[in-house]
């Protein structure tokens, strides 16, 4: 490689790596202007163009970076990362199912960078179809999201309202006692869990987790409201979720 070009590309990896992207841009596009054949350079100019918003910029990159080593798993993930914000929801899935079948040395085993990347891209689209209602689908989506990464309580829990939302309360609150039992510190899943509990008319186990909360925060004002609105005899809403209770 010629010294010049060796010059430019340190410079843009260095700033691209301290997150200096419109300085790395700079440099690595000089390099593509006079070398296309570093797939990274494309796709760390991709990242450069995602965090910009410049979606279209981004899939070209991406792309550019597979054609030349279409066993560039990053550079695939970032692909099916880009397909999702664009709404191209089966192309995003064909890209990471791809990326998703290739296991380093054939040992069937998958990097936990890439599992976490993937189940994410699986939960983003599990809430495209919860936004319109399509539980079953929703469903499913996180469901294949939880098979990667169990111990995402975020995607429990979305599985867990899905469940409810659908009507199959009972199936909530079982996602929800894994979610808590996975993470007894993570107070919004034990909240959630009081909420699925009422909702299945178990009512003094809901408010004995609401107190739960209390004796880990006390003050917490989600569980205190919801305690409040029982013994008060009223309904709590029927959006009630418990997932915006934080901690403080």
């Amino acid at each position: 490689m010629e010294e010049h070009l060796k010059h430019l590309l340190s410079l843009g990896k260095s700033h691209y790596l301290r997150k200096e992207f419109t300085r790395a841009e700079k440099y690595l596009s000089q390099v593509v202007e006079e070398n296309q054949s570093f797939a990274d350079v494309y796709n760390m100019l991709g990242v450069i163009y995602h965090d910009q918003g410049q979606f279209a910029k981004a899939r070209r990159s991406f792309e550019a970076a597979l054609k030349l080593n279409p066993s560039y798993t990053e550079a695939a993930l970032n692909l099916a990362v880009i397909y999702n914000d664009m709404g191209r929801y089966k192309e995003a899935k064909e890209v990471y199912s791809s990326a998703l079948s290739r296991t380093p040395s054939g040992t069937g085993e998958m990097d936990p960078f890439v599992k976490g990347k993937i189940a994410n891209m699986y939960a983003d689209i599990g809430d495209a179809f919860a936004s319109s209602g399509m539980w079953d689908s929703a469903i499913r989506e996180y469901e294949n999201a939880l098979e990667l990464c169990p111990e995402f309580v975020d995607i429990r829990m979305k599985l867990a309202g899905a469940l409810r939302d659908k009507g199959e309360k009972a199936a909530a609150v079982v996602e929800l006692e894994k979610a808590v039992e996975s993470r007894p510190q993570h107070l919004p899943a034990r909240i959630a869990l009081g909420v699925a509990l009422y909702a299945a008319g178990r009512i003094d186990e809901a408010v004995a987790c609401w107190e739960s909360v209390l004796d880990a925060n006390p003050g917490n004002q989600t569980a205190e409201m919801y305690i409040n609105l029982v013994r008060a005899g009223e309904r709590m809403p029927d959006d009630a979720r418990g997932a915006s209770g934080g901690e403080g």
